[in-house]
């Protein structure tokens, strides 16, 4: 079978995850055909235009491995791949249905119009433009004058417009519900059924997967497709994604309570918060495609060869951002040690911890946290926030921490007695320190969370973390010595938040 899918975006902004889930679904369908993806910028709208959209599109596919055949950077027999440099196709094709009486001159005004939408109204009727009956004379004299015009398609009345969607179904409309639309506007720029549908045809294109909003523009583009004698495609509408636990549509009006849950729309912020590429992939593809209903892991080369549209639900999944994080922290437990310090270090280095290249001794020192670390690191970002105080000499105090395990009565006695406890182990290692800690616990009567949370605090600054004993070595005698008589003088002023 001869597969041609494409994704074309628009460069108004960053991509949400749902657009990148319907870019996904086109390139795994193309990839499982042996067949092509296209990468189609949908530019027409100027005015919504945003700076180096493209250039965010282009980086974010290539991060996450989907590439494409023919579009930017890449070229093609079918090009050019950005709409507004397609004006002369557009052109032709709307000629050709002048001719065969399709498409007409709507010489109407905006004062005509609303006219017409009024009297609809009047009537407790849906307004639908169709097309005004000028008088010869009349169509002269707008042409006399230059008289702008938009070119129309002339929707055939009393039709039923049936649909056989490989994921809907089958939807049916009728064509009375659908008013003469514009294809070019006055100034000969498109707009989207048009252009979509003559791109389409041109560029070849078999499969059109994308996502459910645009199931309503699907008619007018039928009647398009059969006007031009054109095959048409396989339409795929692929269902939104809801909030997490629900079926309503995630909303950009929302952002801030997403913000505030964790919740991630864009992909940039997958790339930001330093999210292997293969995690984000494997969890789009599983955000409303099933395969066996158990397998959840998923490599490229598995998607590949298991994805079809048959499998993909028509109801809406639901954004799950804590199985987002288990498929991501199962995606980094199997990453080599040296992708991981790789990925650690870039962020590391953005907060001024580390410097590029590392020098052995602060490569050995991050294999260490990223080891102490374990399955706490989730994404490459986690090092900062979870092992910040392992590349600093500077030592912050966390004042919930302070207040629940260091404001007690002999807490900054035992500081001291722990102090010269750490300058007389030898050797300074994991197992020596734990007999030491747990022997001076024994020996002062002391429960061992009332001697190693202290301790923690202590030398860490934060109540959680790798193992103590994994932190003290990592930080190396002299760090941690002083951090104590840090953390001393700090309860001795008053300081993390007062006495």
């Amino acid at each position: 079978m001869t597969v041609r899918t494409r994704f074309a975006p628009s460069p108004t902004g960053y991509l949400h995850i749902g657009g990148v889930r319907t870019a996904l679904f086109n390139w795994l369908l193309a990839r499982h055909y042996g067949g092509q993806f296209v990468l189609r910028i949908d530019d027409t709208d100027q005015q919504r235009h945003v700076e180096q959209a493209v250039a965010r599109i282009v980086e974010g596919f290539r991060w996450l491995g989907i590439d494409w055949d023919e579009g930017p950077e890449v070229g093609g027999a079918a090009g050019p791949y950005f709409q507004s440099q397609r004006t002369e196709h557009y052109r032709a094709a709307a000629e050709r249905l002048m001719a065969s009486g399709h498409v007409y001159r709507d010489y109407s005004t905006e004062a005509e119009r609303a006219a017409d939408r009024a009297a609809a109204e009047k009537a407790k009727r849906a307004y639908r433009f169709r097309r005004i009956e000028y008088t010869e004379e009349q169509l002269r004299q707008f042409e006399s004058e230059g008289r702008p015009y938009a070119l129309r398609f002339a929707v055939p009345p009393g039709r039923t417009l049936r649909l056989d969607d490989a994921i809907k179904g089958t939807v049916e409309f009728a064509t009375d519900e659908i008013g003469d639309f514009v294809i070019l506007r006055p100034d000969g720029s498109p707009l989207y059924n048009f252009a979509s549908v003559v791109d389409d045809v041109t560029m070849g294109i078999t499969h059109v997967i994308r996502a459910e909003e645009h199931l309503s523009n699907t008619f007018p583009q039928l009647l398009i497709f059969e006007a031009l004698g054109a095959r048409l495609p396989v339409f795929a509408h692929v269902p939104y994604v809801a909030e997490p636990g629900s079926k309503a549509k995630m909303s950009k009006r929302k952002m801030e309570e997403y913000a505030k849950a964790g919740i991630l729309l864009y992909l940039h912020d997958y790339i930001e918060r330093g999210y292997l590429p293969e995690a984000v992939l494997n969890y789009l593809a599983r955000l409303g495609w099933s395969y066996d209903g158990t397998q959840e892991i998923f490599t490229r080369e598995e998607l590949i060869e298991k994805f079809t549209l048959e499998r993909v639900n028509s109801s809406p999944a639901s954004h799950d951002q804590d199985k987002l994080f288990w498929i991501e922290g199962e995606w980094m437990r199997a990453q080599p040690m040296d992708r991981k310090v790789a990925g650690c270090a870039e962020f590391l280095a953005r907060e001024g911890l580390v410097r590029l290249p590392l020098d052995p001794a602060t490569r050995s020192r991050l294999e260490a946290v990223i080891t102490a670390l374990g399955d706490r690191l989730k994404t490459f970002s986690d090092v900062v926030k979870l092992g910040r105080y392992f590349f600093t000499e500077t030592l912050t105090h966390d004042p919930d921490a302070v207040r629940k395990r260091l404001r007690k009565d002999g807490v900054v006695e035992m500081l001291r007695e722990l102090d010269d406890l750490l300058a007389r182990t030898e050797p300074f290692d994991l197992a020596t320190l734990e007999a030491a800690v747990h022997a001076y616990a024994e020996q002062t009567g002391r429960k061992m969370g009332d001697v190693v949370n202290p301790l923690r605090v202590a030398t860490t600054g934060q109540a959680v973390g790798p193992g103590l004993y994994d932190c003290l070595v990592i930080l190396g005698r002299e760090s941690c010595r002083r951090r104590i008589g840090e953390t001393i003088a700090m309860l001795e002023r008053g300081g993390a938040t007062g006495t």
